[in-house]
């Protein structure tokens, strides 16, 4: 594949080990927690990146499928004592579910703004299905489901199939930060195979791209799939993380702050979601820490003044203007 000899996925991959290696060497262990979770996020926003920014299907709901990948992971993991299988569990029920919605609307020519609103129909309804499920039904062996309490107690993960050997916070960094590494390289060598060059065609013009002999619905519906995995996968990861999940993981809030990363690091890049997500996450980290400044006014502010002045994003602005030489092939583009 053409992708493997591009020096600038090398250097890409260089990179994100060095800083895999070298961060728990110089930040302390709260520093090192949150640019755990930060890692875990942008995986999420990486789903949607790819999704959106390569697919063209605007996935406002992506985070419904983050957050089934969450609570099933807390079910199995507290269940089985293992958290191996509930990883796998994690990746395909969100799959499955993208399928079953996926068929009936892209098969049924649904419009993409109508695909749109139903997909973030899903975390809604989803949400106030996990805040009424507070009562003594909805037990799944050990695990109370503990409506807007969430389920408290989620184990870290551990090594595959030895669950006497869990991560400690610093194993943990590794395997989200070896995570985001590896689904950000497989995305990039995806983007650059021949599924890729057809999904972004399909994506600057379906009618064309079925003009040519390409079934767009499969397409898309493949990319739906995938992108739901990925979320699913960082729902898990994120359960290990704070050892408790709840209902929030479907809030509209968290929708919309998926959909702000991806625009604001630079929608139709992969490195741009991974940017984006770092950046808010790390301005509301420390928005939070100052008692004087509301938050989300704060990164409302923050979010309209980036739109303003850099509509792009901030990876293509930079590709454009400073770095045109060192990211030329990350951009979407047929």
């Amino acid at each position: 594949m053409r992708e493997l000899k591009n020096p600038t996925f090398w250097l890409a991959i260089a990179v994100g080990v060095v800083l895999i290696v070298g961060v728990p060497w110089v930040v302390e262990v709260y520093t090192l927690y949150n640019f755990t979770v930060f890692a875990v996020l942008a995986v999420l926003a990486l789903s949607l990146g790819l999704v959106w920014g390569f697919g063209g299907i605007l996935a406002l709901g992506q985070s419904a499928f983050f957050g089934i990948g969450a609570y099933v992971y807390a079910v199995l993991a507290v269940n089985m004592g293992d958290s191996t299988w509930a990883v796998l569990a994690a990746i395909v029920a969100p799959m499955v579910l993208a399928a079953l919605v996926g068929y009936f609307t892209f098969f049924g020519r649904i419009s993409d703004v109508y695909f749109a609103v139903i997909s973030l129909t899903i975390p809604l309804i989803l949400f106030s299905l996990i805040n009424s499920a507070s009562g003594p039904a909805y037990q799944f062996g050990k695990v109370h489901i503990g409506g807007y309490n969430g389920i408290p107690g989620v184990p870290p993960l551990n090594i595959p199939f030895n669950a006497g050997h869990q991560l400690s916070f610093e194993g943990m960094f590794y395997a989200s930060a070896a995570l985001l590494l590896l689904v950000y390289g497989g995305l990039r060598l995806l983007a650059a195979s021949r599924f890729g060059r057809v999904l972004v065609a399909v994506r600057e013009n379906e009618l064309r791209a079925e003009l040519l002999g390409y079934d767009t619905r499969y397409f898309k519906l493949g990319v739906f799939c995938l992108g739901a995995g990925i979320a699913g996968i960082a729902g898990a990861f994120y359960g290990a993380w704070g050892s408790s999940v709840g209902p929030t993981v479907f809030s509209l809030s968290f929708a919309a702050q998926t959909v702000i990363w991806v625009l604001f690091g630079g929608l139709g890049t992969l490195l741009g979601p991974i940017v984006g997500s770092f950046i808010v996450q790390a301005l509301s980290t420390w928005l939070g820490s100052v008692s004087q400044v509301s938050p989300e006014i704060a990164l409302g502010v923050f979010f309209i003044a980036a739109v303003l002045l850099i509509p792009s994003g901030v990876i293509p602005a930079l590709r454009d203007r400073l770095f045109s030489r060192i990211f030329p092939r990350d951009r979407a583009t047929p």
